[in-house]
């Protein structure tokens, strides 16, 4: 399975074991999603279950909030994450604190999912990257997947989640694994473990984050596209490093984090986000709290940089091998 399919999936999946389950979002329905992760499901389970709404982010979260409390388990989709914040105020005032203002007597069992991310010429209104509002935001969690089996096992989790759940989609890597070139030929999942998905129910723990490659010189910590990106300039570059593979960025698994750093004594952080405030900024904190003694070089981020996405300058922005590379070398040589 591609990433798309594996998404859809992962909703056929839930809708069928789970009555409660419902997905509702801007052209979500007949037309199947503007990417087609929801192709189908309208046929499959009814209009009542399935369902376009107008376009009104705050409208559709609110809405979605609202069924969560009565018993139900939305699965709303912001078509893309560009587009979330005017539901920013239902998200971080009502879905996040709703479980801790009314003293658990009810919760919001929501999982909202949204393309992000860039590299697809998208411009700064479809390339944006906002995890790292959501991950300062107590009562959220941030789940981002970098495979198709991760994909569905993470989603089924989080729709089974009791808590609200924000389901950030990579969605350069929708239909392949992306190497950070792009100006060579695109890859398909076809050959890569990561597309091997069952085709029924498995979860991926929420929390857990993924050693991809095992490595002695350095660490690197990424999430979404970035895990591809690195992992094919680490092989160019001829580096040992040790990728991990965040997941959900809320839960952090900061076990995972600080054993590897120990073990290697350098760090380094890639996302695509902006730089100020992005989540890189907490990993280095935290990995600067925990592993101080074991660090052997400063600890080098990687990311976009503080302005919007620009179209003209896109892979300026985009945090490809040249600037991974750059850094590494720096790192390296500390």
């Amino acid at each position: 399975m591609n990433m798309i399919q594996a998404i859809n999936s992962a909703m056929d999946v839930m809708m069928a074991r789970d009555p409660d389950v419902v997905v509702m979002g801007e052209d979500v329905g007949y037309f199947g999603g503007v990417f087609r992760a929801t192709a189908g499901l309208q046929a499959k389970f009814g209009k009542t279950r399935v369902f376009d709404t107008p376009i009104t982010e705050i409208g559709i979260i609110g809405v979605a909030i609202g069924m969560g409390a009565y018993g139900l388990r939305p699965v709303p989709e912001i078509q893309f994450a560009d587009y979330i914040y005017p539901a920013l105020d239902q998200l971080v005032s009502e879905a996040a604190r709703l479980r801790y203002r009314s003293a658990a007597d009810f919760t919001a069992p929501i999982t909202v999912r949204s393309p992000y991310g860039g590299g697809i010429f998208g411009g700064q209104t479809h390339s944006q990257s906002p995890e790292g509002i959501f991950t300062h935001v107590s009562g959220i969690k941030t789940v981002i997947p970098s495979t198709p089996y991760d994909a569905k096992g993470l989603l089924i989790a989080a729709i089974e989640d009791n808590d609200p759940v924000l389901f950030l989609e990579p969605k350069r890597i929708y239909n392949g694994p992306f190497h950070g070139h792009y100006d060579r030929p695109a890859k398909t999942w076809a050959d890569h473990p990561g597309a091997d998905v069952p085709e029924g129910h498995y979860r991926v723990e929420l929390g857990k984050a993924a050693t991809v490659r095992e490595g002695e010189a350095v660490t690197i910590l990424c999430y979404g596209t970035m895990v591809h990106v690195v992992a094919s300039t680490i092989e160019e570059l001829g580096v040992d490093a040790e990728i991990i593979d965040l997941r959900t960025l809320v839960p952090l698994d900061i076990e995972a984090i600080e054993t590897s750093v120990k073990k290697t004594g350098r760090c380094m952080i890639v996302h695509e986000a902006t730089r100020t405030g992005g989540f890189g900024a907490e990993l280095s904190a935290l990995v600067q709290e925990r592993c101080f003694y074991h660090l052997e070089a400063p600890i080098e981020r990687v990311t976009g940089f503080d302005t919007p996405y620009p179209h003209s300058l896109e892979w300026a922005y985009f945090p490809g091998p040249v600037r991974i590379g750059e850094a590494l070398k720096k790192l390296l040589k500390d």
